[in-house]
């Protein structure tokens, strides 16, 4: 298999992502588990404010359940739960290594609620629906898309459906200020196709009520990225999934790429994924995937690099079969 940007093994030591959400370092015959940046951002955020770890812990327990109705309308998705949510967390904290230390409590709160609320739209009721659908800019989806189902446009556009289900619940998450609430509006809705190079939408130094600043452009990158290299077997559970019972031959397809994939590893110069390649089909759905994962990743290096104080190192997305 021969994607764009090619195939190659890289013996470099490396993080790579496990089942139990702990990095491996591996070296030479050496493998060392390393659980010292699992939860980092949350332990980061409750060592700056109690408080607003507080508010966050208890926007999760609200949120697990939320989560799960996306099966409601995707019932043979891939896994959209607080598991992926914590993949997503995860890979956040490989990303930002040892720049969180720069990180102030109000970004590590608004991006571990951005990583939370970022798939809500995936379960919304019929009602909200059709409230939300008035008040987002389609463009020409339509005439692409004539007869397009309610599936169909929240698939398509369910990152615009998370935000406002962010606006339309916020009281209910107790969110410390508007400002909070705009900031994981951003970021849940960024973390896929808006522009991440609009000041407006994305401003590099929004300013918070205590006067601390909060970077946009790099919190709803993290968030797009993480999101979008979570492509390992873990987003079809064994135990969750029974291949055999799904009869949508392309949601079928996903979880057998999903499943191929054995591994992820997160170097400081790129993303390499473990493959197992001895199916011709799952191997033509898994380049398409590696070209995406490329696309997402110059386009949040171009505007965390460019834009922000900030750093995403990772340039190319590699594969390795076994």
């Amino acid at each position: 298999m021969l994607c764009e940007k090619g195939s190659r093994i890289d013996n470099k030591a490396s993080f790579c992502y496990t089942p139990a959400g702990r990095s491996v370092v591996k070296a030479g015959e050496k493998t060392v588990l390393d659980d010292s940046n699992s939860f980092a951002l949350e332990y980061r955020l409750r060592e700056l404010d109690g408080g607003l770890h507080k508010r966050f812990t208890d926007c999760v327990f609200a949120l697990q359940r939320i989560l799960s109705n996306y099966k409601l309308i995707f019932p043979e998705y891939t896994d959209h739960t607080e598991l992926h949510t914590i993949t997503v967390i995860q890979f956040c904290n490989k990303l930002i290594g040892d720049q969180l230390s720069r990180l102030n409590r109000n970004e590590l709160y608004v991006l571990l609620l951005g990583c939370y609320f970022h798939d809500t739209g995936m379960g919304i009721t019929e009602k909200d629906f059709e409230a939300f659908s008035r008040q987002i800019d389609f463009g020409d989806y339509f005439e692409k898309h004539p007869g397009a189902s309610m599936s169909e446009q929240i698939r398509d556009f369910h990152n615009e459906y998370s935000g406002l289900f962010v606006r339309k619940y916020a009281e209910l998450f107790e969110f410390p200020s508007k400002a909070h609430l705009d900031a994981v509006f951003q970021i849940s809705r960024g973390h896929r196709k808006t522009d991440l190079m609009d000041e407006n939408s994305y401003p590099a130094a929004m300013a918070m009520p205590d006067g601390e600043k909060v970077c946009l452009p790099y919190l709803a990158s993290l968030v797009r990225l993480a999101d979008e290299i979570d492509v390992t077997a873990e987003r079809s559970p064994v135990l969750l999934y029974d291949l055999g019972s799904i009869s949508n031959d392309l949601q079928l397809l996903h979880h057998k790429m999903h499943r191929a994939v054995r591994e992820l590893r997160i170097e400081k110069d790129a993303f390499t994924l473990t493959v197992d390649g001895n199916d011709p089909v799952v191997n033509d759905l898994l380049c398409k995937t590696v070209v995406k994962m490329q696309k997402t990743l110059d386009i949040c290096r171009q505007a965390v690099n460019g834009r922000t104080p900030f750093e995403i190192t990772q340039r190319e997305v590699k594969v390795c079969l076994i």
